[in-house]
């Protein structure tokens, strides 16, 4: 069975990120948008990232322009929006899919490792998935759920 640490994605500069790299780390994976009524997360989140990231939180944005063509930028337009506007120094991967016959690998096991509520499908922008330091738990979050609501899940993460 895979985990998480077996794939592979692209950071917003198109460089191979190795997600074996992040094993023994507290993960939260988001898929992001710049023009979407949760956008504002960014703010929790980074909040939530500058907390928690020396204890072993990593937070990864995937930018999804696949729910009302909500992140239409290139990756360096969502990299400059994510720092300008809302102070975000996680790492953002390049633009995917997250849903449909192109998703990224990683959605595709996140998906099938935490199904939703109505199914498989990621139904909006913000769903969150969080991972514990040895992969073996994923949890998923709904988009309406706030960084700042997760904080104990994140602290009981790190601390176990």
């Amino acid at each position: 069975m895979s985990k998480i640490y077996d794939y592979k994605a692209l950071d917003n500069k198109g460089n191979e990120v190795n997600f074996a790299s992040f094993e023994g780390k507290v993960l939260m994976i988001v898929n992001t948008a710049s023009k979407c009524g949760f956008t504002p997360q960014y703010d929790g989140l980074e909040a939530l990232y500058q907390k928690y990231k020396d204890q072993g939180l990593i937070i990864i944005g995937f930018p999804c322009d696949q729910f009302a063509h909500q992140e239409p930028g290139t990756n360096e337009e969502i990299a400059e929006f994510c720092r300008i506007n809302h102070g975000v120094t996680f790492p953002l991967m390049s633009k995917i899919e997250v849903n449909g016959k192109n998703a990224h690998p990683i959605y595709q096991y996140l998906k099938s490792a935490a199904k939703g509520t109505l199914g498989n499908a990621i139904k909006w922008n913000f769903t969150k998935f969080l991972i514990s330091r040895d992969g073996t738990e994923i949890e998923r979050f709904a988009p309406t759920t706030t960084p700042e609501a997760m904080k104990e899940k994140v602290m009981a993460l790190l601390n176990s």
